[in-house]
């Protein structure tokens, strides 16, 4: 190719964990291969800006080495954050701020290793650090819509996508009902407040997901910053017999463990006794410090010392779990309720859980919620529907009761490469029924929320597998299918690597919690968006 050609910078951001960019990287290498290709076709060269270690990846994968690496790019050149993993997005952040030309973040259609994961979990990052850039995403890099676009943003620094789906709400819209409800709900909050128990905050490096306190405070939740290793300390305190009680409960309630003998690749007993201490401290730290939700790190920190948080996350989440009682053995601490957990102390979702516990709470429907990652969607190919199905997954926090109940349970070991001391999964397949999807997000220095109308429907085995199988088998999973939103408006649109699930017993009954939702958010000051429409088709505003 004649070196007169334009050329375009490509960066790739990873894991912070060698593992990981180790066994990823092929997946890494074969997407930036078909981009290469699809940009000699536009007449353009791809010029990689860091080159393979000795480690045996090209991933950034730290902060230092970012910026390192961005130290020695034109930062007026075209750029392309190029992701078929999950990434660390503080890793790129500091040179994407700094970065004068445009900006293009890619990544593929794969659920293999979560590449669109982490680039919208870099999208939310970029958003919130108020840094324009473009997105695009493609299965194989030849379709008309990514190539189409990608020549936009060679032509012009920016590409565009449909996003008529969103509709700034209207207040007046407001069923009266659900609008008296969700004021009522937020003049609470404001004057009674509540703590959020943070776990070691950001280190994970998801920049979007940290709400800064100026935001937070006039909502009424205020955090409470606690260490992972006061989690461990108090771990320590949690005796044998208390430990056993515990898991014994899940064994009762029907969770079926799968247990292995060698550590290092399989569950074992030891294990999943461990993470029932974590729960325990857990559940005890929340009460100590008044906590209404907690979220717990993990991933770094915790993971050289402890299993997995996962199986503690997910039963925390649940109405039904074990007892606990303060270290006196005197009092039950939270008794016949759940508390919520946000996943990789993702603030939004740890916001967005408070209020849906309380406003369903309020209005009789189920109370139990998770986040999950936007991992990946298909069609489905079972016949079954002819919508497009999504694949909600997560590495185990999900609640027992969105996965039909204790008895539907799995616990499996968490992969390797992510978590060296083991844990248990709480795995399962979502339950069929409606669904309201949210994320709130940061965006011009404003807290915003995104809500939509969606179901988890029933799959048959054979595509739930093939779909498990696609991505981490070893995890929940919800097929998920959102009301008047396709594949690639959610993409467009969502500032997130996450999405906030939550049941309705009905339809009716989905849409009255959305709009309830929608107003105690806008009498918190949140700026609310409805996105697609309800079960019928008809938009938020009426028009169909």
């Amino acid at each position: 190719m004649p070196l007169h050609q334009p050329s375009v910078q490509l960066v790739a951001s990873g894991d912070s964990r060698l593992s990981a960019n180790q066994v990823c990287w092929p997946a890494q290498q074969e997407l930036e291969s078909k981009l290469q290709i699809a940009l000699e076709q536009l007449g353009y060269r791809l010029q990689r800006a860091h080159q393979v270690t000795a480690a045996g990846h090209g991933f950034l994968d730290s902060q230092k080495r970012g910026i390192e690496v961005f130290r020695e790019i034109d930062p007026h050149a075209p750029l392309i954050v190029a992701e078929a993993v999950w990434q660390y997005s503080h890793h790129v952040l500091a040179g994407l701020i700094s970065h004068r030309g445009p900006i293009l973040t890619v990544a593929n259609w794969s659920g293999q290793w979560p590449g669109l994961v982490g680039m919208l979990n870099l999208n939310g990052s970029l958003t919130k650090a108020g840094v324009t850039y473009s997105t695009l995403w493609s299965a194989d890099f030849t379709d008309e819509y990514f190539t189409s676009r990608l020549k936009q943003w060679l032509d012009t620094g920016v590409c565009v996508h449909p996003t008529e789906h969103v509709a700034a709400l209207d207040p007046q819209q407001i069923p009266s009902e659900a609008a008296a409800v969700g004021e009522k709900l937020a003049s609470q909050l404001r004057r009674d407040k509540a703590i959020m128990g943070v776990f070691d905050e950001g280190c994970m490096g998801m920049f979007n997901a940290i709400i800064p306190d100026h935001l937070l405070h006039p909502v009424g939740v205020f955090k409470e910053r606690l260490s992972q290793s006061a989690l461990v300390a108090a771990m320590g305190e949690v005796t044998d017999a208390e430990a056993e009680q515990v898991l014994a409960w899940y064994q009762a309630h029907g969770m079926q463990f799968h247990f292995g003998e060698i550590d290092a690749t399989e569950l074992t007993q030891r294990q999943v006794l461990q993470q029932c201490r974590m729960y325990v401290a857990a559940v005890r730290l929340a009460d100590h410090f008044g906590c209404e939700t907690i979220g717990i790190q993990y991933q770094q920190g915790l993971k050289d010392m402890t299993p997995a948080s996962d199986l503690v996350e997910g039963t925390l989440n649940s109405t039904s779990r074990p007892p606990v009682l303060d270290a006196s053995g005197q009092r039950e601490l939270f008794a016949g309720r759940s508390i919520p957990h946000f996943n990789e102390v993702d603030e939004c979702a740890g916001l967005d859980a408070l209020m849906i516990q309380r406003l369903h709470q309020a209005l009789g429907e189920p109370v139990e919620t998770t986040l999950h990652d936007l991992r990946w969607g298909s069609e489905d190919q079972s016949g079954t529907t002819d919508q497009y199905v999504w694949v909600f997954e997560i590495s185990g926090s999900a609640p027992a009761e969105h996965l039909g109940g204790w008895d539907q349970c799995h616990g499996y070991r968490q992969p390797p490469m992510y978590f060296p001391k083991g844990g248990s999964t709480l795995s399962g397949v979502s339950r069929p029924g409606e669904i309201v999807w949210s994320r709130i997000y940061i965006a011009d220095n404003a807290l915003h929320l995104d809500l939509g109308r969606g179901a988890s429907i029933a799959l048959p085995e054979a595509e739930t597998q093939r779909r498990l199988d696609a991505t981490t088998p070893v995890w929940p999973i919800m097929h998920g299918v959102t009301y008047g939103v396709t594949r690639d408006q959610m993409m467009a649109k969502h500032q997130a690597n996450h999405v906030q699930v939550a049941y309705a017993n009905d339809a009716a009954s989905a849409d009255q919690a959305l709009w309830a939702r929608a107003a105690m958010a806008a009498a918190l000051g949140l700026k609310v968006n409805l996105c697609g429409t309800n079960k019928e088709g008809v938009r938020w505003n009426g028009a169909t």
